[in-house]
Order: structure tokens, then C-alpha cells, then sequence
């Protein structure tokens, strides 16, 4: 009995420690280090400057996001009082929230030897700045939200498996978990949420964990009613989510779909040879049901994410085979099953090295080369602790650092103005000058624009919305987004025409300002306000 207890104490206590590892890499330079995909970085920027002036996601700006892709990094700059600490603090925050049910979920569930490589290996796929399939010169907080929630999916996938171990607490410790797994996927990319509640449904079927399951589904229910009452953006969320799938929420081409199957064919390959043995083992028809879904939700998920593989369910799935596997042997069985099992053991740890390896490398290349503070920093006053770097080889070190001379053309462009320059509209993919030069920022516009992501020409929101609020336009001559920017002049040519005028060109920017009202407009609107016979009228835009 003390052996068994043991263990698990253990695999909780040493997936606490690499959690803690890993945060504290990523926190302590104070310092954010990109080699590519800086525009999407500017994204979380923008909207961390907004939560700290006081704006609301969906409320007060539009977003297809999460609120908790701002509001995690949002408190990453409140503690460290920089841009250049907000996502690396904000991300080990996350990472150390996760090691909680994660030292939970694998030490009940798994035997060591299978827990600790599957820890390891979740817990860096959520705290590696890189994206899933990318090589380690990579380095980009890009699109965060899909690592995070792919560590949360894989961590309650395993939750299929029955506790090993059962205490007292094992099921409400088992709800907690999992209610806390599928809020975090629901509130920072919903689709994973989706995907989560899902798999509860389909634990219904399992009447030893049914009581748990159904616990989870009502702390489930209850955490979004209280995250609602501070919240209360989420039918604000939903049409803008509905908006965004009117652009990208399509099924993909076949040949697409084609494409990535192949690009995955080599996991997908060992993951139905595993699935296969376990079967085999059990012949559990439960069992069935559960690998058919985790291979059709993982494959689902990473057709609409930006991203070629690192299929994470699979793995997860696969070391939930194994588990099942090695459940089914026992003293009595024969010599070439355990054998068989040993080397699914083994398998499996071949399988999940690769791509630990190359997390943990790309995690401490950060970590190095954030503490050194190599590389240009944003060419921005708020911005000093962001830096683009260029590692072995070019990549698109180029690219991005010519944005960074547009974005410094366009701060110039500004500070010569001669109104204020705040409530500033870039028709790009990101505006990064109201977070990079401190300005107040507009309301009713978005984030993120992405032509054929985002916004087309059937879908996009109404020129009085996103200009409402807008004192400049800003359109780049260099955009990091060429189609976006040639897709949004296109849409909203005519209502900058009519509101807007000429302020001022450069070599990256034509700038464009509010026009001020006629004056016989103003001498009507002030004779108004006098005699109070005529509401007041006010500038359209204003």
C-alpha cells in the first residue's frame, strides 16, 4: 500500500517542479525575444494596452479571441509594469495554473513511466514560444492560445482512463480538474472548450465516472455564469465569433485536407497501432468511442488553427492505450504480452522525445537570449523590452525589420500632427501605435484584421462601428499585410473619403484625420444650444 501511494506523490511533485522550471524561464528575463510572427505578437499588446486603460474584450473591442488570451498577459505587464514581460509572465502564470490539475490528472491515472514523459512533454508544449511544428529558430509568442490549448485537451483526455488510485476526494478532485481544464480552453480559444465538454458528454457513458462527469458539467455551467456577471461579453464574443465564421469557418479545399493528413501521416500511423493494441486488449467498445474521438477532434482542431502539425490528442490518446494495455496484464499473463507491453512503453517515449527535446531547446534559447537582451528592440517608447533577433540564419528577420522601420516612419508621421494623436485606426493587420506610444485607444474597432480569416469582402464590420470611435486613419505604403490592407481601403474607401482628410504622407503612411464639421453646421448646432429648438448635431465619427 505504501508503494502505491507513493508514486503518485511523486509524478505529481516532479510535474510541479518542471512547471515551475518552466515558468520561471519564461518569467525572469522581463524580456521578449521574436524571430518571427511579430504582428501577432503586437495582437496581445494592443489588447493588453486596452485592459489597462480600462476596455473590455467584445464590450468595448471587437475580438474572434478569448478574453483570457488579453487578460493573462494583461496581468503579466501589471506585475512587471512592461510590454516586454507581459507575455512570457503572462504565459508562465498560465503554465503554473495548469500544473496543478495536470499533477492531479497524470499521478491518478498513470503509472510513472508513462506520467512523467507526458507531464514533461504537456507542460512544454504550453510553455514552448514557438508554434506547434515549427523549428526552434522560430521564437514567437504567436497564437499562443492554441498550445495552451492543446496542453489542457491533452491533460483532460487522459481523464478517460479510471483513477488507479481513489481516495475520498478523487471525484470532486477529478470535477474541480476538469471543470477548470474546459473554462480555461472555453475563455481563450473556444473551440478547444468545445471539444472538452464533448469528451465529458462522452464520459457519461462510463457509470464509474459518471458522478464526476456530471459534477464537472454543473461547475462548468456555474463558472460561466460568475465569469459572465464580470464579464458580460459573451453574446458579444459569440457574434463576433459567428462573424468570423462567416470568413474562415469553412470546410477546407480536399486537396488541403489531403496536404495535412499526409504532413501527420507518420502520428496518425503509430497512433492507430497503439489505439490497435489496446483494443485488442480490451475490447472495449468505450474504448473504441474514445480513440475514433480523440482523432477526429485533433484533426478538426488543426484545420482551423495555422498550423501544420503537432496533433497533441494523439499523443495524449496513445499513452492512454498504453495505460490500457499494461492495466490488462497481470502476474498470470503470458511472457510475450509483457513484453508487448514494455515495448509500447518504450514506443511511446521514442514518440514524445523528439518533440520535448526540441520545446525545452527552443524554451531555453528564449530564456538566453531574453536575459542577454540581444537583438533590436520595437522601435516604439513602450515597446524597449520587445526585441526581434536574428539567430543562424535570415528567416524573416528582414521582413520584420523593415516593419520595424515603417513603424518608426509612422511614430514620426504622428508626432508631427498638430491635433492629438490618439484613437488611431492602422488598416493593417495590427495597429501597433496606441500600446507602443502610449495613446488612448478607440473603441468599437478590433484587434486583428486578417483578410480571409477575420474579414472579406461579404463579412466585416459596419463602417459606423469600427470607425466609430476613430480620430486617424493610418494607411501603410509597407504593410505587413498586404491583402489586408488592399482588402479593408477596399471596403471602407468611401466612408473614409466622406469623414476623413489627408493629413499628411510619408514614406511608409498616408495619415488621415477627422474632418472637422462645416462651419455653418457648428453655428447651427451652437444657435441650438442657445434657443434649445434643435438637437444638438455632432460631427459623424465623433
Amino acid at each position: 500500500m505504501t508503494v502505491w501511494t507513493q508514486r503518485p506523490a511523486h509524478v505529481a511533485l516532479l510535474v510541479i517542479i518542471v512547471a515551475a522550471l518552466c515558468a520561471l524561464m519564461l518569467a525572469w528575463p522581463g524580456q521578449t525575444v521574436t524571430t518571427k510572427y511579430v504582428n501577432d505578437l503586437f495582437i496581445f499588446l494592443d489588447g493588453v494596452h486596452r485592459i489597462d486603460s480600462g476596455q473590455i474584450p467584445n464590450r468595448d473591442f471587437h475580438t474572434a479571441l478569448g478574453p483570457l488570451v488579453y487578460y493573462a498577459p494583461a496581468l503579466g505587464y501589471w506585475l512587471t509594469g512592461t510590454f516586454g514581460g507581459a507575455m512570457p509572465v503572462g504565459m508562465a502564470l498560465i503554465v503554473a495554473a495548469l500544473a496543478v490539475p495536470a499533477s492531479h490528472v497524470l499521478s491518478s491515472r498513470l503509472r510513472p513511466a508513462l506520467a512523467i514523459p507526458l507531464g514533461i512533454y504537456l507542460i512544454l508544449v504550453a510553455a514552448v514560444p514557438i508554434n506547434l511544428g515549427e523549428s526552434i529558430s522560430a521564437l514567437s509568442f504567436a497564437m499562443f492560445y492554441n498550445r495552451i490549448g492543446w496542453a489542457a485537451l491533452g491533460l483532460l483526455l487522459v481523464m478517460h482512463l479510471r483513477p488507479e488510485h481513489s481516495g475520498r476526494l478523487q471525484h470532486g478532485l477529478d470535477a474541480i480538474c476538469a471543470a477548470f481544464l474546459i473554462i480555461l480552453m472555453l475563455y481563450i480559444k473556444i473551440s478547444y472548450g468545445i471539444v472538452g465538454i464533448g469528451f465529458l458528454i462522452l464520459l457519461l457513458l462510463d457509470a464509474r465516472q459518471r458522478l464526476w462527469s456530471m459534477s464537472a458539467l454543473g461547475l462548468i455551467a456555474i463558472g460561466c455564469i460568475f465569469v459572465e456577471l464580470f464579464w458580460g461579453g459573451t453574446k458579444a464574443h459569440i457574434a463576433d465569433l459567428l462573424l468570423a465564421g462567416e470568413v474562415s469557418g469553412s470546410l477546407k479545399p480536399v486537396d488541403q485536407i489531403a496536404q495535412l493528413l499526409l504532413r501527420n501521416l507518420p502520428e496518425f500511423t503509430l497512433f492507430l497501432l497503439f489505439a490497435g493494441l489496446a483494443l485488442w486488449r480490451t475490447r472495449s467498445v468505450r474504448d473504441l468511442l474514445f480513440f475514433g474521438f480523440s482523432a477526429g477532434s485533433g484533426f478538426l482542431l488543426i484545420l482551423q488553427n495555422f498550423q501544420n502539425s503537432g496533433i497533441v490528442t494523439l499523443m495524449a490518446a496513445a499513452a492512454v492505450a498504453v495505460e490500457l494495455m499494461a492495466r490488462s496484464d497481470r502476474p498470470a499473463s503470458e511472457v510475450r504480452r509483457r513484453s508487448l507491453t514494455a515495448g509500447a512503453q518504450l514506443l511511446l517515449f521514442a514518440l514524445l522525445l523528439p518533440g520535448s527535446l526540441q520545446h525545452a531547446a527552443a524554451l531555453g534559447l528564449h530564456t538566453g537570449l531574453a536575459s542577454l537582451e540581444r537583438g533590436q528592440a520595437a522601435p516604439l517608447p513602450k515597446f524597449g523590452e520587445v526585441r526581434l533577433v536574428q539567430l543562424w540564419n535570415d528567416g524573416n528577420y528582414p521582413a520584420f525589420s523593415r516593419y520595424f522601420a515603417s513603424i518608426a516612419d509612422g511614430a514620426r508621421a504622428l508626432s508631427v500632427l498638430e491635433q492629438e494623436t490618439d484613437h488611431v485606426l492602422v488598416l493593417d493587420f495590427v495597429g501597433p501605435f496606441s500600446a507602443g506610444l502610449g495613446l488612448e485607444a478607440p473603441t468599437g474597432d478590433s484587434t486583428w484584421h486578417h483578410w480571409g480569416r477575420t474579414v472579406n469582402e461579404h463579412s466585416f464590420l459596419p463602417a459606423e462601428t469600427l470607425f466609430h470611435d476613430v480620430r486617424i486613419v493610418m494607411e501603410p505604403k509597407w504593410p505587413i499585410d498586404g491583402a489586408t490592407t488592399a482588402g479593408l481601403k477596399a471596403i471602407y474607401a468611401e466612408h473614409i473619403n466622406d469623414h476623413f482628410e489627408l493629413a499628411g504622407e510619408t514614406a511608409d503612411w498616408r495619415v488621415y484625420v477627422l474632418r472637422a464639421p462645416p462651419a455653418e453646421t457648428v453655428s447651427r448646432s451652437n444657435d441650438s444650444d442657445r434657443d434649445g429648438e434643435e438637437d444638438e448635431i455632432l460631427p459623424s465619427g465623433g
